[in-house]
């Protein structure tokens, strides 16, 4: 399989939120504005590129018995360091993310990408697989959050979107989330339909 193929499979075929419905925690919690979105998916991207190089370039050495719980300290490892940075450079950003960068450790799509990529290729395709996969779940969360910002708050990257209009307040509370994915997945699967 080429390079291209391993990074478009996690932006359109596998995308790991429209596709495998995975990571839903962040996509639904985070996702009131398009800044909360791309800094979440850019801390997500670089922890899951960092991780798969490192299980790569180390995956003849993990032994099978404690294959699992290397792969946590290894991305615990860079969460960790991620963390410490956004608080460092973007605190605004960290507060506004909270909780949910930390969780980042737990994630299954970087479980899920250490086990069924990483653990079994060598790093530059392991670079491209974990690229596309952040890459298309940084698409999903912008998607998500461009709906409930501009309908929730009317604006777009804090900017005003629709002026004079009264924002749909459901749109930015939890619920606001569940029903805006929903209605994503929803089209997405009806294209897909329409297309096979």
């Amino acid at each position: 399989m080429s390079l291209f193929n391993e990074f478009s499979k996690g932006v359109i075929r596998e995308n790991p939120l429209f596709r495998l419905v995975l990571g839903c925690c962040p996509a639904l919690a985070i996702t009131t504005s398009v800044e909360n979105g791309l800094g979440m998916g850019a801390a997500f991207t670089g922890v899951l590129v960092a991780s798969n190089i490192a299980i790569s370039a180390m995956r003849n050495i993990i032994p099978d018995s404690v294959r699992i719980p290397a792969y946590i300290v290894i991305i615990a490892a860079f969460v960790t360091m991620t963390d410490q940075l956004m608080h460092a450079f973007t605190p605004a950003l960290y507060t506004s993310l909270g909780i949910f960068i930390p969780l980042i450790v737990v994630n299954c799509i970087i479980l899920g990408r250490a086990e069924a990529f990483a653990n079994k290729n060598s790093i530059i395709p392991s670079i491209f697989d974990a690229l596309g996969m952040g890459v298309g779940f940084t698409l999903a969360l912008v998607l998500v959050c461009s709906f409930r910002e501009v309908l929730g708050a009317g604006t777009f990257l804090g900017m005003p979107v629709l002026p004079g209009s009264t924002p749909a307040i459901l749109m930015i509370l939890p619920p606001g989330g569940f029903i805006t994915l929903g209605c994503l997945l929803g089209l997405l699967n009806k294209f897909q339909k329409k297309s096979a």
